[in-house]
């Protein structure tokens, strides 16, 4: 008994080290991966007027905005910010647009009022975003939480959708988000026990943790950024807003009438494409665009695609 013993714990000690050598092995290779865009810039916030906008409960939203010309609205996922944009940002203002952008309700800059998170509070934040800038004939982008608010938002607020001429759910979903998701299986009770964000505070599970972001190419830029982002978001009062899966939305998308294009990467695995072709089916009219390759992060990875189809719903 004891020399079996001696064996079980030798085999699985084996079995742990074998198991960190690869874990180390990836990351190494990951982290020689080519960066097609560069940590500085990544990093670097978009550029516009701040403004400060009070919601009835003591939220407040802290949102930018910068242009002039055709409007449009980016709402930004979970764990991240208005940062994500800044390459999209750039892009936009070039082509002539008037940009807006917000952090999320307890995201960043954003305070988190008596309402707390969830996906009714934050809907109505889309609405009074869009009221406060009088947005007209604008697009709406919702990059994976915020696309699945989005849908919510359109649904829930007439008035927000009349504003619109163009919806972009990017990456995102309309609920049931475990469905053929076996990477969401894993990471959202990770995050609903605090795992996920000691684990993306070290080196080797931050960088895995990022790369699970990406597509089949990593960039060891985009994940750095990704993970700063991430680790210094508050959860705790965050934790609520991953219950969205178990709402479903998917039953109510042939009530949106607001012209819509959906964006997926081919190689996405927290919003799989499974769940792009359920939105791009569901919606009336709706057009669906796949990007080769591209993982979750496609606000760094295919900025100019987003573009491109912003473009196409302002024609």
């Amino acid at each position: 008994m004891h020399r079996a013993w001696i064996v079980g714990g030798t085999a699985a000690a084996l079995l742990g080290a074998a198991t960190i050598g690869a874990a180390r092995a990836a990351v190494a290779r990951i982290e020689r991966n080519p960066d097609p865009l560069p940590y500085g810039r990544l990093a670097r916030e978009p550029q516009g007027e701040e403004v400060i906008i009070t919601r009835p409960d003591g939220t407040s939203l802290r949102a930018i905005v910068a242009g002039h010309g055709p409007p449009v609205v980016l709402a930004h996922g979970y764990g991240a910010s208005l940062l994500e944009w800044n390459v999209v940002w750039d892009a936009l203002l070039a082509r002539g647009h008037r940009v807006i952008a917000f952090d999320q309700r307890g995201h960043e800059r954003s305070t988190l009022g008596s309402a707390g998170t969830g996906s009714k509070p934050m809907a109505a934040d889309y609405a009074a975003v869009l009221e406060h800038f009088d947005v007209r004939d604008g697009v709406l982008v919702g990059h994976s939480m915020g696309g699945f608010i989005a849908i919510r938002a359109v649904l829930d607020h007439p008035e927000l959708a009349r504003r619109l001429r163009g919806l972009v759910l990017f990456a995102t979903w309309a609920g049931r988000i475990l469905d053929q998701a076996p990477q969401n299986r894993l990471q959202i009770p990770l995050l609903e026990t605090g795992i996920l964000q000691r684990l993306a505070r070290t080196r080797a599970g931050g960088v895995l943790f990022g790369a699970a972001q990406c597509g089949t190419r990593p960039s060891p830029a985009m994940i750095s950024v990704f993970r700063d982002v991430f680790v210094r978001q508050s959860h705790r009062p965050l934790i609520p807003i991953v219950r969205f899966r178990r709402e479903d939305r998917y039953p109510r998308l042939s009530e949106i009438t607001v012209p819509t294009v959906v964006v997926v990467g081919s190689a996405d695995r927290s919003t799989p494409p499974s769940h792009s072709h359920r939105l791009a089916a569901g919606v009336p009219g709706a057009r669906l665009v796949t990007v080769p390759d591209a993982g979750h992060l496609l606000n760094w990875e295919a900025p100019d695609v987003l573009v491109e189809v912003i473009a196409s719903l302002q024609q």
